[in-house]
């Protein structure tokens, strides 16, 4: 039986797997646009950042397995925080050297709030008891 707190879980999954597919797509074949309407410099080799933006992509992918099935789907959780750390560190940590356009922070502001309820919900999978083992 689906409870409250797992039919939450799996709209939280739903709706980060929306937005990095989508944010994935837009950087992938439509970053030319996206960066002139921000007002960021074109890289000078886009093969990165498509890299990047297919990357995206697949986490997307991965958030739609956990919304699918979120306790057999449990590993694919964990590589999302580390996902989502490394992001926001990483953007946060640019943008405030001045290396980064503020369009970005907010990526990073956003997964950052990703990263704090994917902990969450471990914290709530392992005290359910339906994830006893963090390994």
């Amino acid at each position: 039986m689906v409870n409250n707190k797992d039919s939450f879980f799996r709209g939280l999954f739903l709706i980060a797997a929306i937005y990095d597919l989508i944010l994935g797509i837009l950087f992938f074949f439509f970053y030319k646009p996206v960066y002139a309407y921000f007002n960021i410099a074109l890289p000078t080799y886009p093969m990165y950042l498509q890299m990047a933006a297919a990357f995206v992509m697949a986490m997307g992918v991965g958030y739609y397995f956990i919304y699918r099935n979120l306790y057999r789907n449990i590993d694919l959780v964990k590589l999302g925080i580390v996902y989502k750390l490394v992001y926001s560190g990483l953007t946060s940590y640019f943008y405030f050297a001045n290396l980064a356009n503020i369009t970005f922070f907010w990526f990073a502001i956003f997964d950052a709030i990703f990263l704090f309820l994917f902990v969450w919900f471990l914290v709530y999978a392992k005290k359910d008891g339906r994830y006893l083992k963090w390994g």
